[in-house]
């Protein structure tokens, strides 16, 4: 028996950083996936095979998964959790294919979580999405402790939502996004800390962008019910000076989105930033144009919502 399940790739379209301070924030699921299969063995081990390398451990000593390699720990500390409760359990091989990039703010390690709690508990007993979702944050905070939750969110349930009230958001004009890559490793952490800085510095006018954030969440969600894309893309760069004022942006993203300006509606930094990813709205008639306008080291693609969540099946 093979239980394979797979979860989405999330941009923020708004509200980064803010989010953590007690704005909301809107994020995405795109159509970019992770598929994780799971099937028993009779090997005494837990085998997980990625893109990242394989790892070998018994089960006897899964309970030790805090010593993993971060790479592989979610996916040690699931079994761990799931065999416990099931001691009749001889082997599991779990296997993990991806076409979302690694460490560029897309959700990767989100998706992961989301996709391989659904593949491992099919083999025992098929929870539900709030179920998924709960033990995947668990999960992703072996990795990232103070993680919000929202990207397992998105990820689990696919879409566009409000975090943190987890509100579907139905968009009634069909987002073509552009997602270009930096290819500048990012670090959340470093991000987070800049941020915190800023905040420490000057805590009227971080109070103030708040407060400005909020705002412009409740104008992009009127627009969106209006059809107005327009208003959407000027919200998203209106959204970028907040994420240059509060310093997570550089040179490489300034000049991206600065030529991507040239033929957009919009658009941002998405994730952590100081690398990572921008994502642009962009017209249809104007695809054709992106590689020109960006230098030959960076990645892009296009991508479109995706509105079916976490997916799980069994194959006997």
């Amino acid at each position: 028996m093979k239980s394979i399940a797979s979860a989405p790739a999330k941009i923020i379209l708004f509200g980064e950083h803010f989010v953590v301070h007690g704005t909301p924030a809107i994020l995405a699921a795109i159509d970019k996936r992770v598929t994780v299969s799971s099937t028993f063995t009779e090997n005494g081990t837990v085998k997980i095979n990625s893109e990242l390398g394989t790892l070998e451990v018994s089960i006897s000593s899964l309970y030790k998964y805090k010593e993993v390699k971060s790479e592989f720990r979610p996916f040690v500390y699931l079994t761990n959790k799931m065999i416990d409760s099931n001691q009749n359990v001889k082997g599991l091989e779990i296997t993990i294919n991806s076409d979302i990039p690694i460490g560029v703010g897309l959700g990767s390690s989100s998706a992961c979580c989301v996709a391989t709690t659904a593949s491992i508990s099919g083999l025992f007993k098929e929870l539900s999405s709030e179920e998924i979702l709960k033990m995947s944050i668990e999960a992703e905070k072996t990795i990232f402790p103070d993680t919000s939750g929202a990207d397992c969110t998105v990820c689990t349930y696919g879409g566009m939502i409000e975090y943190p009230s987890v509100e579907k958001i139905d968009n009634t004009f069909d987002l073509n996004l552009l997602i270009v890559n930096s290819m500048i490793p990012h670090n959340t952490k470093n991000s987070v800390e800049k941020v915190n800085k800023f905040k420490e510095n000057d805590e009227e006018r971080f109070s103030q962008l708040c407060d400005l954030e909020t705002k412009l969440i409740d104008e992009v969600i009127t627009a969106m019910k209006n059809n107005d894309a327009t208003t959407f893309g000027l919200k998203m760069s209106e959204n970028q000076k907040y994420l240059e004022e509060i310093q997570v942006s550089n040179d490489t993203l300034r000049d991206m989105i600065s030529s991507l300006n040239e033929i957009s509606l919009g658009s941002k930094i998405t994730g952590a930033g100081d690398g990572g990813c921008v994502i642009a709205l962009v017209k249809d008639e104007n695809m054709d144009k992106v590689p020109a306008l960006l230098p030959k080291d960076k990645e892009c693609f296009s991508a479109k919502i995706d509105t079916k969540g976490v997916v799980w099946k069994i194959e006997k």
